[in-house]
């Protein structure tokens, strides 16, 4: 009987799409750098969500990936920290 692993799994095109695939680890790396950010910044969840006008809950689904975060709501929480989005060419060349 052979076992498939998550990462064989994840990484057949059959199962999950190249795009989808991309979304995925876009979404990761986003809400990694947000985490990263705050806690470098020293807050709490709860003292973000004050600063941006959000309850600590939408944080908490936010960083848990439970919900996929809006434009508006990353703007929120990335000004009182003093960060922005931007767009910058990815290292590897389409």
């Amino acid at each position: 009987m052979s076992s498939t692993s998550f990462r064989d799994f994840y990484n057949d095109d059959n199962n999950v799409s190249p795009a989808e695939r991309a979304r995925i680890e876009f979404e990761v790396e986003l809400i990694g750098k947000l985490i990263e950010v705050r806690e470098t910044k020293g807050l709490t969840q709860g003292q973000l969500a004050e600063a941006a006008g959000l309850k600590q809950s939408a944080v908490a689904r936010l960083e848990k990936m439970k919900v996929t975060p809006q434009i508006d709501t990353l703007f929120k929480l990335l000004t009182p920290m003093g960060y922005k989005l931007a767009i910058v060419p990815r290292e590897e060349a389409l």
